[in-house]
């Protein structure tokens, strides 16, 4: 039942949501074991007369849309780069989280699981999690078998290294191209099931609509983005792997494509969005240089392993060359802070002292805007430590990419560094068998908000994208698709299916008619500037009611004053693909600050200046917000409906986190 009072005048309380399909009174061990054992099957040949649509092929979707289509499913794989091998996926540079405990230092399921959780401040779904662990090994295993170069010792062992919020070496690599490697190893088990005739690819297609008929997701609608014609394609179920939504602000570490639209319009469509405000600010990252810079430059957070981040202490020194300034007269304010991690704290943690280093005048680098923002991050000690040839062989390719955009030497000159906005916890809601809202709708890897609560940690991207499309949703779609022989038929010319593509085209229709003055990448710019003041690194009630107001604004004079050159039919049009993009940016911009205004606490990446421990640490509140918060879409201008999941911990303790 929803409560119709509005709250804040922004949103309504509905009834609580929870998670069905875990199963209950196993232990969490048992959990992933148990759910298997239980699932219906669908036996091999009636595989062969069932379809399903992947839309992304980065690690969730090639490897969900490979592995579905070695089980003998029909699949559809969607991507709107020219090649699957181009998905952003390939970005990744550090590594992959695993339990092997090769280097013998006590790692286990149980340690990562427990990792996993307090990393993401206590907000994550315990099931999904210790599956995360539990088939983290697998993972690896896995790509061994592909062919993935990943680092080895001397002796041919598998080499691991250390990233943020653990104390243990599971991290396992492929120098910094670790998702370069991990997605040449997902594409070629795609390829495969191609040259098989089990899986179709449609390069250079959008998806823009989702197709419900009879309350199930049962196709897409696409935009071919070389002639602009609108395709409909239909399915017994659709996976959606379309990664995060960090270019809300613009300036983020993701390429430039990436984009909201599927989850989206599916959340248009009834699919419930969790945890919108949940994004995560990555510590080390090229510092933005000027006003007209289109995207930032990720640095692995594996170069925290061995290099050491300070700033001046006296801010007479910021304008100095950092060699010039002796040992006394620097601030390795991590060390200092943090005694037990040191560099290697979570990602979240690293990037607001950093900001804090700044905010009180001692960031270093060339002032854009009036301010420093940067902080050093130098190699120096490592050098001396283990020779230059030995740094370069582990970290050799992010060195020369650091030159080659700065044209400084990071051998001889320490690195500048400051956090950008990088990954997004939140996405679709979705239960244990990562089904959304919407019965037959699956969502995979980033795009979901499953695993990660409300800060993810390093190296666990690649890890939750390759479990949840080789080994979840290969062992559980099965359970929904064994009912697919009693759902009604559907076409092309089916009401659902029309009514889809007509939806989708009236949307192009009204982007191409505004004939304002003003671009889609401006609108989108602006957007950006909003986001990173109020809802960015740190957050607080006035400013986000701000936000919210400046956001209503800025969609009116979207829908008045747009300009989209081109034609929709008959050509690529770059600038109306955008144009759709940046509409669905402000709608999940707003939803965004909404849910961060709701959330009075802070946790993990999502930090109130209201909520604080005197250390100036986030500050839980988990008799208040102990919960994942699922949003239901009501209608364009229409409040949105709040649903809480109650998030229960049985095996883990709840308390402050502490890296001291």
């Amino acid at each position: 039942m929803t409560d119709a009072t509005l709250i804040d005048g922004l949103y309504r309380l509905g009834d609580p949501i929870e998670d069905t399909k875990a199963p209950r009174n196993v232990p969490l061990s048992e959990v992933w074991k148990a759910r298997k054992a239980e699932v219906k099957l669908v036996n091999p040949a009636n595989r062969r007369k069932l379809s399903i649509i992947v839309v992304g092929t980065g690690l969730a979707g090639a490897s969900a849309a490979a592995s579905m289509g070695e089980q003998g499913y029909n699949v559809d794989a969607f991507f709107y780069q020219d090649s699957a091998r181009r998905a952003h996926s390939i970005a990744a540079q550090g590594g992959i989280n695993a339990a092997k405990n090769y280097r013998n230092d006590d790692d286990s399921t149980y340690r990562l699981f427990y990792d996993t959780v307090k990393g993401g401040d206590y907000r994550a779904r315990e099931s999904n999690v210790y599956r995360l662990a539990e088939c983290s090994m697998n993972v690896i295993d896995q790509a061994v078998a592909q062919g993935v170069p990943f680092a080895r010792e001397y002796g041919g062992y598998l080499d691991t290294r250390s990233f943020g919020g653990v104390q243990v070496s599971r991290t396992f690599y492929a120098r910094g191209q670790t998702g370069q490697q991990l997605l040449i190893g997902a594409y070629q088990a795609l390829e495969r099931q191609v040259a098989a005739g089990t899986v179709r690819e449609h390069p250079r297609h959008e998806m823009v609509e989702l197709i419900v008929s009879d309350g199930r997701a049962r196709g897409i609608v696409c935009r071919n983005m070389e002639t602009g014609e609108l395709e409909t394609y239909t399915a017994d179920a659709v996976v959606l792997a379309t990664g995060g939504y960090g270019n809300v602000f613009f300036l983020s570490t993701n390429a430039m494509g990436c984009n909201a639209t599927a989850i989206w319009r599916a959340y248009k469509k009834g699919a419930f969005f969790g945890n919108p405000c949940y994004t995560q600010i990555h510590p080390t990252c090229i510092p933005q240089h000027g006003d007209q810079q289109s995207k930032l430059t990720l640095m692995s957070e594996s170069l925290r392993n061995d290099g050491r981040i300070w700033v001046p202490k006296n801010v007479e020194d910021c304008d100095k060359d950092p060699r010039e300034i002796p040992e006394e007269d620097r601030d390795y304010y991590l060390e200092r802070i943090y005694p037990a991690f040191g560099n290697l704290v979570p990602r979240d943690i690293a990037s607001r002292q950093a900001k804090n280093m700044c905010d009180a005048g001692l960031g270093v680098g060339p002032k854009v805007n009036g301010e420093r923002r940067g902080v050093y991050l130098d190699f120096q000690d490592a050098i001396d430590r283990l020779g230059k040839d030995a740094v370069s062989a582990k970290y050799g390719n992010l060195f020369d990419m650091y030159e080659r955009i700065t044209a400084e030497d990071p051998y001889e000159v320490p690195m500048r560094i400051y956090p950008a906005v990088h990954f997004t916890m939140g996405g679709t809601w979705v239960d244990y068998d990562l089904e959304s809202t919407i019965p037959g709708l699956y969502v995979a890897g980033e795009a979901n908000f499953s695993d990660h609560g409300a800060n993810r940690l390093g190296a666990s991207a690649l890890l939750q994208g390759l479990v949840d499309g080789y080994f979840a949703l290969p062992a559980v779609m099965c359970d929904y698709l064994a009912e697919a022989a009693y759902f009604e038929k559907i076409d092309e010319n089916s009401p659902a299916v029309v009514e889809a593509k007509e939806s989708a085209q009236a949307e192009i229709d009204r982007l191409m008619s505004i004939n304002g003055t003003r671009s889609a990448d401006s609108f989108h710019k602006e957007l950006g500037h909003i986001m990173w003041e109020y809802c960015g690194m740190s957050r607080t009630r006035e400013g986000l009611l701000k936000a919210i107001g400046l956001i209503r604004e800025l969609r009116k004079e979207f829908w008045t004053d747009l300009r989209v050159p081109g034609k929709s039919i008959g050509e690529m049009n770059q600038s109306l693909e955008k144009a759709g993009r940046v509409a669905d940016f402000l709608g999940l911009g707003e939803l965004m600050c909404i849910d961060a205004l709701n959330r009075e606490e802070s946790a993990g990446g999502h930090f109130r200046d209201e909520h604080q421990t005197e250390e100036g640490e986030a500050k839980r509140d988990d008799e208040n917000f102990l919960h994942v918060s699922a949003w239901e879409y009501t209608g364009e201008n229409n409040p949105p409906i709040l649903h809480k999941e109650a998030l229960v911990y049985e095996n883990i303790e709840l308390k402050q986190r502490s890296y001291k």
